[in-house]
């Protein structure tokens, strides 16, 4: 039965790898110094994305103009490599490939596949389009025996990486790039082997996988190691690497790989490099990478009409002043009737205007201050505190005087009055001394100041009613 399931894997391989890669979560990374790959996601890009049909990760095809390489994968593919992760290990390279130009003057790709032997797939010069080259990958299948890597670098030294194989001349200045991927220590001495390819212009990256012994790949790698030894912990994320790779060999900017971990914006700055920016309203924090929020109605771009109000979540809100209210936009006002609403501030009166707006006035007598709010007096006569029994008269601002109805005349205290022409008329020299004139002179005296004050009486509720009516209305 094992056999049975074997032998149907191996038939289904070029299949699997048409099959879109499921991915996986990998744990913790327990090693040191190395890149941490598929642990953690890149930053959102809110700002910009790239342009339609330019596709923003690195798994499309003409992602980038490539520089031309002549590049040799050494697989391993010993007993330790199951099955599916051979086929995760060939769908790594197929997407390798997908980010590159292949053709006879741009990319050339070998495949050297060893276990405890070593077989070259395909020579530089085999395949020089795309399709023929990934389904040349699709139909590598397991040596399923050791691991002898310093073997296989040797190999592809010696009969991958030569003119009659297909790659170019030293006078072409291609770069020459191996990757080499393999889940075990090797059995063999790779160390001179791997510096002597070094030594001869080949650029040596190491991947390792799983149980990949971390000395043994540091001791292939081409400097700085940090930009050739990778590791992941399963099969199942390797393919995560191709983005990495994708980078290195297109020097394509990481704002259309998504590894930029831009917190808000991630600028291109031509040539692969790159450079974080924030959204309005935020400020770049010392890492270059993530932002803070700063204050947004400082900024004066809040487009509130009347007020900007800071909120805590580095967000702003819009409000009125008193007497308006916010429109649906949230950040334009409209005037209520204040007049109404009572919050005019009017010390008299307060009038609405057309545009919804008002103003205030001053009952009759009084002028309107400077603030447009409050009044003053204008007259004091008006005012109705003057203290005069008949008459004021009104000198200028805040100045009067008193004065007496006809017939009476004012008297020491420049206020009140004393009746004297009617008094003088009823006197007569013939009569002063006869009793009955004098009853008769009193009599009609009585009378007169009787109907004369009955007279005061009426006026002076006519001036207090109107001096009412004037104040109330």
């Amino acid at each position: 039965m094992p056999r049975h399931l074997s032998g149907l894997l191996l038939l289904l391989w070029p299949l699997l790898l048409l099959l879109p890669p499921t991915p996986a979560a990998p744990g913790p990374l327990a090693r040191p110094g190395l890149r941490r790959l598929g642990t953690r996601g890149p930053g959102g890009s809110p700002g910009r994305r790239p342009v339609s049909g330019q596709p923003g990760g690195a798994r499309g095809a003409g992602v980038c103009r490539s520089r031309p390489l002549d590049l040799v994968f050494i697989i391993d593919s010993s007993r330790s490599v199951r099955p599916l992760e051979f086929t995760k290990v060939k769908t790594f390279v197929s997407q390798i490939i997908d980010t590159l130009d292949i053709g006879a003057a741009d990319t050339r790709v070998a495949v050297v596949n060893y276990a405890s032997t070593v077989k070259i797939e395909f020579h530089l010069q085999t395949h020089s389009d795309k399709q023929s080259l990934k389904q040349a990958v699709a139909r590598i299948t397991p040596l399923s025996t050791g691991t002898m890597s310093g073997l296989a670098i040797q190999t592809a030294m010696d009969e991958a990486f030569t003119v009659e194989a297909g790659a170019r001349g030293p006078t072409s200045n291609i770069p020459k790039v191996a990757i080499i991927v393999t889940d075990g220590r090797p059995q063999d001495q790779v160390n001179e082997v791997a510096a002597r390819a070094r030594a001869s212009g080949i650029e040596l990256y190491a991947v390792g996988v799983d149980r990949a012994d971390m000395e043994s790949l540091k001791m292939i790698a081409s400097e700085p190691l940090d930009e050739h030894v990778f590791y992941v912990e399963t099969y199942g994320v390797i393919e995560k690497l191709s983005s990495r790779f994708q980078e290195t060999f297109c020097a394509l900017d990481p704002c259309l790989l998504g590894t930029h971990q831009c917190q808000h914006v991630c600028v291109s700055d031509g040539e692969g490099k790159h450079h974080c920016e924030c959204s309005q309203g935020y400020s770049l924090n010392a890492d270059q990478k993530t932002c803070s929020a700063i204050d947004k109605c400082a900024l004066n771009t809040h487009g509130c009409e009347h007020i900007c109000v800071n909120d805590r979540t580095g967000s702003y809100h819009c409000e009125c002043y008193e007497g308006y209210t916010l429109n649906q936009d949230r950040k334009t006002c409209s005037a209520q009737d204040q007049c109404a609403f009572g919050t005019h501030g009017c010390q008299h009166i307060c009038v609405n205007d057309r545009d919804r707006s008002h103003h205030c006035e001053c009952y009759e007598g009084y002028t309107l201050n400077a603030d447009n709010k409050t009044c003053s007096v204008r007259s004091e006569c008006a005012g109705g505190s003057h203290g005069c029994q008949h008459l004021c008269v009104d000198d200028g601002p805040a100045a009067y005087h008193c004065d007496c109805f006809p017939g009476y005349t004012l008297n020491e205290d420049r206020r009140t009055c004393a009746a004297i022409e009617e008094a003088r008329r009823l006197v007569s020299t013939e009569d002063a001394c006869g009793c009955e004139a004098t009853l008769a002179f009193q009599e009609r005296v009585s009378s007169y100041l009787q109907r004369l004050n009955a007279k005061l009486d009426d006026i002076l509720g006519k001036l207090q009613a109107d001096a009412y009516g004037q104040i109330h209305r």
